[in-house]
């Protein structure tokens, strides 16, 4: 893997009105044409996303955004969307004065957002664009920072002036908790011997690997551990050519409970899915709500989300083991929804249970904000890995 996957990458969104700059200024950033650039208001229509390295910063994901000022029935949809970016946005580059370069100008949308992304604490970097052409910049940022208390950065970038200052600005205001952690925690430690089992069927086409297979080993070999790989099939013949047993077997979660019934008994057992689950959302959360599948009846409801909007596929995880292990287990009246990509409701209340896959395609902060919405609503969520443990009885086996 020789580039860092956008889910692991910083999300910085640009918001402001229309034809207020922010596609020209990710131009600026990132030093490319990345974004149409155009005098006519609403050139972007829908938010587009560009991976780029920044010195000091390191892998961001660059998200621009419709103007918040958009008008019509299309107008109110593009909003929506935006609206929906603040969801994966670690950082926000909040674009004040849109186009209004003489006049005085009325801030009244672009302090109704400054709130809202403080309301979902996201960081926001406030900034004047146009400062070469614009002949109001002073009282503008006057007004500002009278009405938010922060003052504004202020660029050029058509000059591209300023830029510098809106790094250090990112760097000043990066998450705490931006820093993932790590994917195998306290599970190993160096000079570990880890046994993989990872059945190559479907949904792992042949010649690749799968991104959590990936990221989990290039973490194993950073963590200075021994690795050993195998598929489900040639699981005994593996243990039995290894020195010694593995201080840790990770497993699909498709086969949890062959591999469990196969393993020495002084290997500990995970699976990638449950690995995820620490790594981008809450697992205490997905493990407490576990238990809500005990309390599923025939008439409940559940909703099956995944991170990757694809073609369904044979024997597909969680469009056709998942479902019929519920089915099988509370009854083939159970009602099970299943959403893609970044399709999610956001009311939540005709569910008794949600169940997540690892989202090994979606940044942390968007993984928690689904938690977050699940919480509020008081809906217990888990995901693939934590479920197929419950389902099979050896969750409290399962290390995490």
């Amino acid at each position: 893997m020789n580039q860092t996957p956008n889910s692991n990458r910083l999300h910085i969104a640009l918001y402001g009105k229309r034809n207020s700059g922010k596609s020209s200024l990710i131009n600026a950033l990132t030093g490319q044409e990345t974004a149409i650039v155009s005098d006519i208001p609403g050139t972007t229509t829908d938010p587009v996303s560009k991976a780029m390295e920044i010195h000091g910063i390191g892998a961001c994901l660059f998200i621009d955004t419709p103007g918040f000022d958009d008008e019509g029935e299309l107008g109110e949809m593009r909003i929506t969307q935006t609206l929906k970016t603040t969801e994966r946005t670690d950082i926000a580059l909040l674009l004040c004065g849109g186009d209004s370069l003489e006049e005085e100008t009325d801030l009244k949308e672009e302090l109704h957002w400054f709130d809202m992304l403080k309301k979902r604490e996201i960081p926001t970097i406030l900034i004047i664009n146009k400062t070469d052409i614009r002949k109001n910049t002073a009282n503008l940022a006057s007004s500002i920072k009278e009405a938010t208390g922060d003052t504004p950065i202020l660029v050029s970038a058509q000059q591209r002036t300023g830029m510098e200052l809106i790094r250090q600005a990112i760097l000043e205001r990066l998450p705490q908790d931006f820093e993932q952690p790590s994917i195998t925690g306290k599970l190993v430690e160096e000079g570990d011997l880890v046994l993989l089992v990872m059945p190559q069927d479907i949904q792992a086409p042949k010649g690749r690997l799968i991104l959590p297979q990936v990221q989990t080993i290039r973490e194993l070999l950073d963590k200075h551990c021994s690795i050993m790989s195998c598929t489900t099939d040639r699981l005994p013949q593996t243990l039995q050519a290894l020195s010694r047993p593995p201080h840790l077997i990770i497993t699909d979660s498709q086969v949890f409970r062959t591999v469990y019934e196969q393993k020495p008994a002084e290997s500990r057992l995970t699976s990638f899915s449950i690995l995820f689950a620490g790594y981008k959302g809450d697992i205490d959360y997905y493990v407490e709500s576990a238990a809500a599948i005990d309390s599923l009846t025939p008439s409940s409801r559940v909703l099956i989300a995944e991170a990757c909007a694809h073609a369904p596929l044979t024997e597909d995880i969680g469009r056709v083991k998942l479902p019929r292990l519920l089915r099988k287990r509370i009854g083939e009246e159970l009602t099970i929804d299943i959403v893609a990509g970044r399709d999610f409701p956001d009311d939540l209340s005709p569910y008794s249970l949600i169940i997540h896959c690892g989202a090994c395609m979606f940044n942390r902060k968007y993984v928690l904000s689904r938690i977050g919405k699940a919480r509020l609503q008081h809906i217990p969520m888990t995901n693939y890995g934590v479920a197929l443990a419950y389902l099979n009885g050896i969750l409290k086996e399962v290390e995490y």
